[in-house]
């Protein structure tokens, strides 16, 4: 396994208690002019769930089914909730880890979702004498494991629909909104983000007809994102007769909060509205397929590191946090 002696799951974190909820989003926006206002708002999300998100036990769940799949120890170190990184660098330079692959929790390429990782892996790494070294597996946007996954969820999701609209529903997937600026610098070409995500919506959708769109925008409004927003999209949709639509949460690997709320909340009371038949594809969470292939990427031969100037960090602006989990 390109000679890695442990792996290394790394994810974005989240509350796990309600006292967790603010010091957790506090985190997630520091260095930022967030309005308290907005934490707020945002944190009431977390507390109609009873102040847990479910990224947490969905990261804990992978690693129980990864443990018999990949051969090596397995750690978990977090961005913005524990288990921080840094705390897993400490532990895996204690055990004697000198070269641990990188599995991250997000499947494509920008700043969020890529380069702002790979700084907190360094960052984390700074901090620890004699951390090991890390070495990020490659992106799996297209990897057939990743793409199986996904087809399988939304061949359920369509069958859940009443028979006489399965055949006729829209897929619909969606993934986390960019601003356009960071969506033009990604990748090491510059829109990787988007090209990326159409290639695993196509591939899994495969001849019917499909749509990308976007969700959790979180930007100040007079900043530019990806559009259009899923809910304005639904609302396109029944508009122009269509009757019912498959939601393929295709940008994001677990049905954490972003998904339990954008999608399971608010967009599916957007559909009720509107009188559109709606379900929801799951995310690859522990699907078998998803989690063989991460066996697979360690296998593979050492991926090249990404080049200086990709995915670049954006300037600083204000920004609103939506449900604070990001890009998946």
């Amino acid at each position: 396994m390109a000679g890695y002696d442990a792996l290394l799951v790394v994810s974005f974190g989240g509350p796990e208690k309600p006292e967790d909820v603010m010091p957790f989003l506090e985190n997630v926006v520091r260095g930022r002019d967030v309005p308290r206002e907005r934490l707020l708002e945002v944190a009431e999300h977390y507390h109609q769930a009873g102040g847990v998100s479910p990224i947490n036990r969905q990261c804990r769940d992978l690693i129980d089914a990864l443990r018999p799949v990949v051969g090596l120890p397995i750690y978990w170190g977090n961005r913005n909730w524990h288990p921080f990184l840094a705390d897993t660098m400490r532990q895996m330079a204690g055990d004697g880890v000198r070269r641990a692959a990188a599995f991250i929790t997000a499947a494509y390429s920008s700043y969020s979702s890529c380069r702002q990782y790979l700084d907190d892996i360094a960052q984390a790494r700074a901090q620890v004498p004699g951390a090991p070294a890390v070495v990020r597996l490659r992106h799996y946007f297209d990897h057939p494991g990743f793409v199986a996954a996904m087809t399988d969820h939304t061949r359920q999701a369509i069958d859940r629909l009443p028979a006489e609209h399965r055949a006729g529903a829209r897929l619909v997937f969606t993934a986390h909104s960019i601003p356009l600026s960071m969506a033009a610098t990604a990748g090491p070409d510059g829109g990787a983000y988007e090209e990326q995500l159409r290639a695993t919506a196509a591939l899994v959708a495969g001849d019917r007809p499909f749509d990308l769109v976007w969700q959790s925008r979180s930007g100040p409004p007079q900043v530019p994102w990806l559009e259009p927003d899923v809910c304005d999209h639904l609302a396109a949709l029944r508009a122009a007769g269509t009757e019912a639509v498959v939601l393929v949460p295709i940008g994001f690997v677990s049905d954490h909060m972003e998904v339990v709320y954008d999608l399971d909340t608010e967009a599916a009371q957007v559909a009720r509205d509107l009188g559109l038949h709606l379900t929801r594809a799951a995310t690859a969470g522990t699907h078998p397929r998803f989690v063989s292939m991460v066996a697979e990427l360690l296998a593979e031969p050492e991926p090249a590191p990404c080049p200086a100037g990709c995915c670049p960090a954006p300037r600083p602006r204000a920004a609103r946090p939506a449900a604070a989990e990001g890009p998946r």
